[in-house]
């Protein structure tokens, strides 16, 4: 991968950046992403924001190298102070972390929020607490992807300020709810393999001590595994 071929999961997270978007791409690694943002005319400028020192400079130097310095800017910052108002960013693409991280990320930089309509947000796992988050900040879920690569599952959602509350069911806090209506190949695989885990756990501590906290976590699972099983079979829309 380079910044002119992304892997597959990179690429569809460039494709949901809106033409001409002014681009901030937290934890952006080796700067790949705003790279072929730019250099291919999607993005008109783009801030390239990296917490550790070693991908900072990798970053720095990817741009260099394509030559770009003039429209991306590498910054070392941690999370969203990559963000200056000067900057007028109108789209935020966080890719490659835990959904708990990127919330994290997103709850410590609100005020960087500030002029965005979009983000495209790729959590590598957890993806429920970015719909949460939405929902409890008046972001609507316009679209989600679900893909495959290299064996593993990856979720992209696209989210845009809503001048609606948005309420989203238990079911598709969970599972997405542009994905429970695409019901793709990748979708059913990802949650067979969940309630497959979840059903081995439950199985698990059945022979430990029953306490509280066990009959709590076992009740959690069922739940889950029952959600799962309505939407897989058509039950739960």
């Amino acid at each position: 991968m380079n910044a002119q071929q992304l892997s597959m999961r990179l690429t569809r997270v460039a494709s949901h950046v809106p033409t001409g978007a002014i681009v901030a791409d937290i934890g952006s690694d080796h700067a790949y992403l705003p790279c072929y943002l730019v250099s291919q005319g999607l993005a008109e400028r783009a801030v390239a924001g990296e917490v550790v020192k070693g991908p900072y400079e990798s970053a720095k130097k990817q741009v260099k190298q394509e030559q770009l310095e003039d429209k991306i800017e590498v910054r070392l910052a941690s999370g969203l102070e990559a963000i200056h108002p000067e900057d007028g960013i109108t789209a935020i693409t966080i890719a490659g972390m835990g959904g708990p991280l990127i919330v994290s990320i997103l709850d410590q930089g609100l005020e960087k929020l500030a002029g965005v309509s979009r983000l495209i947000l790729q959590p590598n796992v957890h993806a429920k607490a970015i719909r949460e988050w939405a929902q409890t900040h008046q972001w609507a879920i316009v679209e989600e992807e679900i893909i495959k690569e290299n064996n593993k599952i990856y979720e992209i959602l696209v989210l845009e300020r809503s001048s609606q509350p948005v309420a989203y069911t238990p079911a598709q806090l969970l599972m997405g709810p542009v994905l429970m209506n695409q019901q793709t190949e990748a979708f059913r695989e990802k949650w067979q393999r969940e309630s497959a885990q979840w059903t081995n756990i439950i199985a698990s501590i059945e022979s430990t001590e029953q306490t509280l906290e066990i009959v709590d976590k076992k009740n959690e699972l069922v739940q889950k595994i029952k959600l799962v099983e309505e939407v897989l079979n058509g039950e739960n829309s």
